[in-house]
């Protein structure tokens, strides 16, 4: 195999990371009971090198080196973005050839898809500077480029129409419609001008646009939605508008129509908590969703097209995911949030694939990424114990699995810090757990720990390998990333628990996690830092000025310092929707107490060394959060530092800057809180 240049790729590249067609995987399906074999790399830690080398910190801070694996309609095909002499590029394989290699440089690609057989959208983002005229400084702008597998040159949508913007808003799928694959995307137009020759700007409310992915010519087939309105559409499996959702920002009055305009279902929500699913298991009915005012419950309904009652879908589960026919939008099944991994689709037949997919990978987590119409092919990721992300199609006629590709090759099994769920309560009852991950080959008694707490604060953190948990690891410490209240790994009731609750309960929820580990003797309580990105910076300034005499040291990542800065900031960018601020109130609690758990208003209180980091193209969390905690910090004579990350957004999205980031992070931490 070779590059562009010529030259033979070295192995360890992209040798290392694809596997396509090749060996058999060591839990191979069986046809009878789809029962693993005995052999897989999440082998117990007993079998594993004592005291393993350990790899560099870049290999962990780096980009994944194979990034969103998409599989072809025929299953054939492979499609994602690996990197081949220190350079990313879009990689296809078919039939186990290399079929393009597109460089994307520093482009950050959020997804890869396939349109049939021969053609591949990406999905990118960049942060861009807006200007005087606009409630917010800078934007994510997301866009989708075409690329052709017969050699002509990529495209990104609505690039051949000056009077729309070169970006998408949302993707409403991909259908096949008189023979010819149609893509459906949200896009902005712009008014024309006096001269009638330039086009400028009007709103940023998108309309829905029906793109012919071969010419690249779009038509617009609905409308924007009016002002101080929003609209969300969905498309049928012949390429119809089949319904509309309409909401006024106002007050929350919503509606749902059909492709005649006919009223489906219509209420209130003075949050905007509304949402389309998909379109119903036969594809006559709607599913849609709308959160529980009183219990904060989400609850789905279904109701036909053509008109009729609706009716409560799904009722009394919790649902991780859905299964969406990416043809017609139509529901396949569901996973239920319930912690066993045991999908439920509609179609018996579909039902058994799964069920001897999840099968056997028994000791990972997984996750189903893609599969042929048939369900023949079945395309997955897994990662955790002995696993640092490895990417399998399965067979299903040959009832066989093949590695095809490994997001971190260089990290072997027993480089894998040893991962686990630790179940605790907190000080007032409430049952918590929270993600354990301990160095290899070290025993687990009295350790140094980081306190690792997620950003969201609504999110969750699962039994996988997590690259920043994995890097601290590496270095000997234990890391506990705690499931807080507020997280999303439980019920709505527990994620309502966390209203109110930034910088009080939610904050010693993390530090009763750390007073388990102690009471279990894995980790010294002496001996701990805060660390986290976003809500989980804002946790580790809490952790060092709102908290006392706990933690060594605090990093905090693009962290939220003033919660009446953030108020202010997210109300007037939302263009001072009122439907903004009932949400912002409702998570945050009373504006008149944010001061009491602003950490910035603390500063002076702080009593241990603080790290501050923060992406110059952060569009979520401004740059100024971590500026001001900084010079109250300073003003207070309170030891502390700052790296600023340039081009970088929240989701530390480049290679080059996320490797500083990690770098500083563990370097602070060795400082204050050696592992040794």
């Amino acid at each position: 195999m070779v590059d562009e240049t010529g030259k033979q790729m070295k192995a360890g590249g992209i040798f290392r990371a694809i596997v396509w067609g090749g060996a058999q995987l060591a839990c191979a399906l069986t046809a009878s009971t789809g029962q693993a074999a005995t052999t897989d790399p999440s082998q117990p830690a007993a079998t594993r090198t004592a005291n393993p080398t350990m790899p560099a910190l870049d290999v962990y801070g780096d980009l994944p080196g194979v990034e969103d694996v998409a599989m072809s309609p025929s299953g054939k095909g492979l499609a994602f973005i690996g990197t081949i002499a220190n350079q990313r590029r879009l990689i296809v394989v078919d039939d186990g050839k290399v079929r393009t290699q597109t460089p994307v440089g520093d482009v950050k690609v959020r997804s890869v898809t396939w349109a049939g057989d021969d053609l591949v959208i990406l999905i990118n983002s960049a942060t861009v500077d807006l200007g005087p005229n606009f409630n917010t400084a800078k934007h994510e702008f997301y866009g989708a480029i075409l690329v052709p597998l017969d050699g002509s040159a990529a495209q990104p949508v609505f690039g051949k129409s000056p009077k729309l913007a070169r970006a998408i808003w949302n993707n409403y799928g991909i259908r096949e419609v008189d023979g010819k694959l149609t893509g459906y995307f949200g896009g902005v137009e712009f008014r024309q001008g006096a001269d009638r020759m330039s086009y400028q700007f009007d709103h940023g409310r998108p309309a829905l646009f029906a793109v012919d992915l071969a010419r690249n010519t779009p038509r617009k087939l609905a409308r924007a939605a009016g002002e101080g309105h929003w609209r969300d559409w969905f498309v049928d499996g012949s390429g119809n508008l089949a319904a509309t959702l309409d909401l006024d920002q106002a007050n929350g009055r919503w509606t749902i129509t059909n492709a005649n305009n006919l009223e489906l279902v219509r209420g209130v929500d003075p949050e905007g908590d509304v949402s389309l699913i998909s379109f119903g298991r036969d594809g006559s009915t709607l599913v849609y969703s709308v959160e529980d005012e009183t219990t904060g419950k989400v609850r789905w309904f279904e109701v036909p097209l053509a008109g009729g009652p609706s009716t409560e879908s799904l009722a009394d589960l919790n649902i991780a995911r859905i299964y969406v026919d990416p043809a017609n939008g139509r529901m396949l099944g569901y996973l239920p949030d319930d912690g066993e991994d045991r999908p439920m689709l509609f179609d018996p037949k579909q039902q058994d694939v799964l069920r001897k997919v999840y099968r056997a990978f028994p000791k990972r987590k997984l996750r189903i990424e893609g599969w042929t119409p048939s369900f023949g092919h079945v395309l997955v990721s897994t990662s955790g114990n002995g696993d640092s992300g490895t990417w399998y199609v399965v067979d299903m006629a040959k009832m066989q699995a093949n590695p095809v590709a490994s997001a971190r090759p260089t990290i072997d099994p027993e480089q894998v810090g040893p991962i686990s769920t630790v179940a605790y309560k907190a000080a007032d009852g409430l049952d918590l757990d929270g993600i354990l991950t301990l160095p290899p080959g070290r025993e687990a008694r009295d350790l140094p720990v980081v306190m690792l707490p997620h950003g969201g604060p609504h999110a969750r953190d699962e039994p996988v390998f997590d690259w920043w948990a994995q890097a601290f690891a590496s270095r000997g410490y234990a890391v506990f990333q705690p499931n807080f209240r507020g997280s999303t790994n439980r019920d709505a009731a527990f994620r309502r628990a966390g209203y109110g609750q930034w910088g009080r309960k939610m904050q010693t929820d993390i530090s009763d996690g750390l007073a388990e580990l102690a009471r279990q003797g894995i980790v010294d309580p002496k001996r701990a830092c805060i660390v986290g990105a976003s809500y989980g910076g804002y946790a580790a300034l809490a952790g060092v000025t709102l908290q006392k005499g706990l933690y060594r040291c605090a990093v905090a990542v693009a962290p939220v310092s003033d919660l009446t800065d953030m108020y202010r900031t997210d109300y007037r960018e939302s263009g001072q929707s009122r439907m903004r601020q009932r949400s912002l109130i409702e998570s945050l609690g009373d504006p008149k107490t944010f001061a009491e758990v602003s950490p910035r208003r603390f500063a002076a209180k702080a009593d241990a060394p603080v790290l501050l980091i923060h992406g110059k193209d952060d569009t979520v969390v401004p740059f100024n959060q971590s500026t001001a905690m900084a010079g109250a910090l300073r003003d207070a004579g309170k030891p502390h530092e700052m790296i600023v990350l340039r081009e970088e957004d929240h989701w530390l999205s480049r290679a080059a800057t996320r490797k500083q980031m990690l770098e500083g992070t563990v370097a602070f931490v060795q400082k204050h809180n050696p592992a040794e």
